[in-house]
């Protein structure tokens, strides 16, 4: 007959204290909830380039970009004013790329969409 070696089947192999697993649970959901915080910015970019998404699908691709646009200037300006920690997955490069990549992609498309005459004549 084989019996059981190591610690006991309710405690932690590093530790001699029982592992407590409502805490272990709390701490688990603790990280869940940091996870979807911590990427709201993100979200709110996601969810303004949606918006724009829809304005272009209904035909007003002019407005779509514009909100687009807008868009990327603010998910620039959440990198360049939120730390690292709090950014989520805006953050992908260095903070200098990320911004200036983000301002200048925002920047060209708001000239675009508003430069471009919406009658087609010029």
């Amino acid at each position: 007959m084989v019996e059981h070696v190591g610690p006991a089947p309710d405690r932690d192999p590093n530790s001699s204290t029982p592992v407590d697993e409502d805490r272990v649970e709390s701490i688990r959901k603790a990280r869940q909830l940091y996870g979807v915080f911590v990427n709201i910015p993100y979200y709110l970019v996601l969810l303004v380039i949606a918006a724009a998404a829809v304005l272009i699908l209904i035909d007003r691709w002019r407005r779509g970009a514009f909100v687009f646009g807008s868009a990327m200037l603010l998910g620039a300006a959440f990198r360049a004013f939120l730390p690292a920690h709090r950014i989520g997955l805006l953050q992908i490069r260095s903070r200098a790329f990320d911004i200036s990549a983000m301002l200048a992609l925002g920047a060209v498309v708001l000239w675009l969409a508003t430069s471009i005459d919406s009658l087609g004549t010029a």
